[in-house]
């Protein structure tokens, strides 16, 4: 599995190669556009894994209304599925309000995670 610290240098290092940011940019935003997310009211960060410890340390890091703005738009999205519905137009996710809202936080405690490894293995 990939660290999220790897995969946000290998975005920056795609994003400063001029060529490269010009061909992969329309393909990012073509994934996003078709994979429908944004149709059921979910931002990108709201489908990022949960399930293991760096992750669920950062989002418990949220502040509290980022938190409860994440799980209202989980829920709406869980009742849209189970209604087999998406959202209007204007009520779904604009690509300039998908923002990444927890990889900062993700960072953090990936950081400190590999930090607490490489202490707990300390060679004295």
């Amino acid at each position: 599995m990939a660290s999220i610290t790897s995969i946000v240098k290998a975005s920056d290092w795609v994003l400063s190669k001029p060529v490269l940011a010009r061909a992969i940019t329309p393909l990012a935003k073509a994934f996003c556009a078709y994979a429908g997310y944004r149709e059921m009211g979910l931002k990108f960060n709201d489908i990022i894994n949960e399930e293991n410890p760096i992750s669920q340390k950062a989002i418990s890091r949220l502040p509290a209304d980022v938190s409860y703005a994440r799980n209202f738009r989980i829920i709406t999205a869980h009742q849209l599925g189970l209604s087999n519905q998406l959202l209007p137009a204007n009520k779904a996710v604009k690509p300039e309000d998908d923002t990444h809202y927890l990889i900062p936080y993700l960072l953090e405690a990936e950081k400190e995670a590999f930090e607490k490894a490489e202490l707990d293995h300390i060679q004295v």
